[in-house]
């Protein structure tokens, strides 16, 4: 099974379709809290969804069990505890929350999760990603530049 994982932050539009396209992408998962902000341009969820079908022939769903509390995005990115604690905090809720049985597997193959972070470091797509690829057998991530 092959994972991906992009961020739209820093990306034109056309770069951005680009490398879904190179990847041969099939679907895209949105694991953003918020997906309709004004800030996220291209993105925002019904234009990502136009654009996807349209350029690349891929399909949209957005996952919000995928995606971090209010709370706690509130806590790294306004209260600053640090990306140690907010990736130890994010990856127990996932565990709580069971993504690897509330996620069909076979609805990730040759799928990408989007987030707005321009680098996979230091975004919780690269942590759901990893997560998923402990819990499931053959699963090969790869970050989209």
């Amino acid at each position: 099974m092959k994972l991906f994982t992009i961020g739209f932050t820093k990306k034109s539009a056309e770069r951005f379709f680009g490398l879904l396209r190179e990847a041969g992408v099939t679907a895209l998962v949105d694991v953003r809290l918020n997906n309709i902000s004004q800030l996220s341009g291209f993105a925002k969820r019904d234009d990502l969804r136009y654009f996807l079908g349209e350029i690349i022939g891929a399909q949209y769903s957005h996952r919000t069990e995928l995606a971090p509390t209010q709370d706690m995005l509130d806590a790294y990115k306004k209260r600053g505890i640090g990306w140690a604690a907010y990736e130890e905090g994010f990856l127990e809720l996932m565990k709580v929350r069971q993504i690897e049985d509330a996620v069909r597997q076979e609805t990730l193959d040759n799928a990408v999760l989007l987030c707005s972070e321009d680098n996979a470091r230091h975004c919780h797509r690269r942590l759901v990603a990893e997560y998923l690829a402990q819990q499931w057998e053959d699963v090969t991530i790869e970050h989209l530049a």
